[in-house]
């Protein structure tokens, strides 16, 4: 292709670049090419430009794709299964039993692209996962074309998947070597919980992700019992015991954060961990509500997740990221607190951030991987539109999500999946529930 023509130009009556909190572009355009963000433009100067592809979005905001920096999509299959139910209980009683009836690799993969399918229309273009059968989750994120962060589950008793900590870490490097190369893919290393997860074997992870320079995602501090447990069990909170065995740093993605004094908050932001905010799972569990306004304020990178569908039970990013807001806001009683583009930032930049993958994604950039949505505000429930990044967290909703793209790639035009065959994925769904039903 010669340097002066694009792949595709995309006109939109707004963008949100998220560079800058607040920074809108009105008639702006993004020129792509080799599935980078080459240029950005007012849109009556990209007429003259040449391009295989125009896409004029008169009544849309163009924004980065969301990170969901949280989740367990093979768990889609689950949705709905036990709600209303105590963590532990809903885990111990319901959950963990149905997973060791049904979870193999057909499960996990079908599962995982019934996720990726739900979370392609509601506008999520990166998933930090965490579940079994790595090589299945690894294998949907390929199909659906989504940026895929596939987290090696690791647990100290057996499941299906691995009999042990140090199984569970075999299998999950050896099905991390299948996929080395693969640009969309990158493994981590997820210890599930520290009730879960021994000393030894946290300082095994520690090593192994200095090692191999991978990220290390964990569920930290979600509920108040696990912090009483851990005083119990181990003579400190969990997050003490984890600094002592060398867990806290810029590697860490610490999911959930709930119970945090501050003294914790400043731990966080002197090791620079990241945090995954997961609003509604925690309402739904009756968890708590993070202090996210305090973590953000002393310089804790906060992103955004859905957790899995069995806990929330949308994959819904947009919810989540109103959701955050309001949160905040009800939590603090400060209707400042976590402003719309405040939120915005949490769903894309700092769940790149936190991923390391700031450079490529999370900002409209030249320059960046062009890793894009566009809502469409043409619609009865976001008209009148004032404010478009006011309209996106706390009007628009994931039904008016109307394209998305990963790497200048289409993995939806107009509402409908181009990588997946949405009846496809909703006959898997159906047949696992007969399977699960018939016990």
């Amino acid at each position: 292709m010669p340097q002066s023509r694009y792949e595709k130009i995309i006109s939109a009556r707004w963008i949100i670049t998220v560079e800058t909190d607040g920074e809108v572009l009105e008639n702006h355009a993004v020129a792509i090419r080799d599935g980078k963000i080459a240029a950005i433009i007012p849109a009556a100067d990209a007429a003259g430009l040449e391009a295989d592809e125009r896409l004029e979005l008169p009544d849309h905001v163009l924004m980065p794709g969301l990170i969901n920096l949280h989740g367990h999509s093979a768990m889609s299959l689950l949705r709905g299964l036990a709600d209303d139910k105590v963590l532990m209980d809903w885990l111990t009683n319901y959950i963990w039993p149905t997973e060791g009836k049904h979870v193999h690799d057909d499960f996990v993969f079908d599962g995982s692209l019934l996720a990726m399918g739900e979370m392609i229309r509601g506008g999520t273009t990166t998933i930090n996962d965490m579940y079994f059968y790595n090589a299945a989750v690894a294998r949907a994120g390929l199909a659906s074309g989504m940026r895929t962060f596939v987290g090696c589950s690791i647990l100290e008793f057996p499941t299906n998947y691995a009999s042990n900590a140090d199984d569970y870490i075999a299998k999950g490097m050896a099905e991390r070597s299948q996929f080395l190369g693969e640009d969309l893919l990158t493994f981590t290393l997820a210890p599930h919980a520290p009730y879960t997860v021994s000393d030894d074997t946290f300082r095994k992870v520690v090593t192994l992700a200095e090692q191999e320079d991978m990220l290390i995602h964990c569920h930290i501090h979600e509920t108040a019992e696990e912090v009483s447990n851990s005083v119990k069990e181990h003579g400190q909170r969990p997050l003490a015991r984890l600094q002592q065995l060398g867990l806290l740093s810029p590697r860490l993605i610490a999911a959930h954060m709930v119970h945090l004094n501050d003294a914790e908050i400043e731990l966080a932001a002197k090791h620079g961990i990241s945090t995954a905010h997961n609003p509604a799972s925690n309402m739904k569990l009756a968890s708590g509500i993070s202090p996210v306004s305090k973590l953000l304020a002393a310089g804790v990178s906060v992103g955004i997740g859905t957790d899995g569908a069995a806990s929330n039970n949308k994959l819904d990013m947009l919810a989540e990221t109103r959701l955050a807001a309001l949160l905040a806001k009800v939590g603090t009683l400060d209707p400042t607190s976590v402003p719309a583009a405040a939120a915005i930032r949490m769903a894309t930049l700092n769940g790149a951030r936190a991923l390391g993958i700031a450079d490529k994604v999370g900002s409209v950039k030249v320059g960046k991987q062009a890793d894009l949505i566009a809502i469409n505000f043409a619609e009865l429930e976001t008209a009148p539109a004032f404010d478009p990044i006011s309209h996106v967290v706390y009007a628009a909703g994931r039904e008016q999500v109307s394209h998305v793209w990963v790497k200048g790639r289409a993995l939806m035009r107009e509402r409908k999946l181009t990588t997946l065959d949405e009846s496809d994925l909703k006959a898997r769904a159906g047949d696992w529930r007969n399977r699960i039903l018939a016990k």
